[in-house]
């Protein structure tokens, strides 16, 4: 059986989040302009330097503006402690 492959839209926005505000680089699984108000949901991760990923993470919620120009509210679900990667759940 073949499954449907998700696509991954990437790029450099911007993230902000108590104490922070400045460019990540991202990679969200889905097509971010589907999502709609409500429930649904996408996974994702954003990028940044090592110490910004680490409060990023503690902070826990945040904003995520795309290259477009889109926001959508971020939870922090997951970081490795001394990676640059914080994964996150998008939502609108």
């Amino acid at each position: 059986m073949m499954r449907k492959r998700i696509e991954i839209v990437e790029g450099v926005g911007h993230i902000r989040f108590s104490g922070h505000e400045g460019p990540a680089r991202y990679a969200i699984e889905g097509e971010p302009a589907r999502l709609r108000l409500g429930q649904g949901r996408l996974k994702g991760s954003f990028g940044v330097d090592v110490e910004t990923a680490s409060d990023a993470f503690r902070a826990g919620v945040g904003v995520l503006t795309l290259e477009g120009g889109r926001e959508y509210r971020v939870t922090m679900v997951g970081h490795s402690t001394g990676g640059d990667e914080v994964f996150v759940e998008l939502r609108v």
